[in-house]
């Protein structure tokens, strides 16, 4: 015979592992049905990071969850904007194959060390938590905010520098504006307009 109650604590955790791991399947499918819609993703983004900026507007604190937050998304940016093989130690190491800097040296396509999808989860997950943390009491540390202000200013001058002078000496830019359009030879068909 069983003691009583030893059957419910298993069935009770299987159930709650089988709606974890259906939560988990759900939250995925809305998540890969979000992928491609781009411009939707980040107006949502833009309405988590308003609702943020309100919150702690309204309830004058939570100056260090903000500036938190301020690192955690410069240090996001450096990634989405870093290619994945870092062209500097690649050229130290010399074996590898390196970004060209010629015209006439092999094209290789920029791949980012944070694609733009997960670049976007994190920041909307970043501003979801920070939103949630404001309603604790224990996450509202008094401080002087403007100085916290100057600071990640002073950080995100200094580290964009940084990076804008990185992409200027390996000659990268992380950003396309659509397909390229070359004025090449035309074809066999198109006449001259110059007759």
């Amino acid at each position: 015979m069983e003691p009583l109650g030893a059957g419910n604590g298993g069935g009770s955790s299987s159930a709650a592992e089988r709606w974890r791991a259906e939560a988990s399947r759900t939250f995925q499918h809305y998540l890969d049905r979000a992928a491609p819609h781009t411009a939707g993703r980040w107006a949502g983004t833009l309405l988590a990071a308003a609702v943020y900026a309100l919150r702690v507007y309204y309830v004058q604190g939570f100056y260090v969850v903000s500036y938190g937050l301020g690192i955690y998304l410069l240090n996001l940016l450096i990634g989405f904007l870093s290619p994945m093989v870092d062209p500097e130690l690649e050229a130290l190491d010399g074996a590898g194959p390196a970004l060209p800097t010629r015209g006439n040296d092999e094209f290789k396509p920029f791949i980012r060390r944070l694609p733009e999808f997960k670049f976007w989860y994190a920041i909307t997950k970043a501003f979801c938590v920070a939103f949630v943390m404001t309603f604790f009491s224990v996450f509202d540390v008094p401080v002087f905010w403007p100085i916290l202000l100057c600071y990640w200013i002073v950080l995100f001058v200094l580290t964009m520098k940084r990076q804008i002078l990185h992409m200027i000496k390996y000659k990268y830019v992380p950003f396309s504006m659509g397909k390229q359009k070359y004025g090449g030879k035309k074809g066999p068909g198109a006449s001259s307009s110059k007759d």
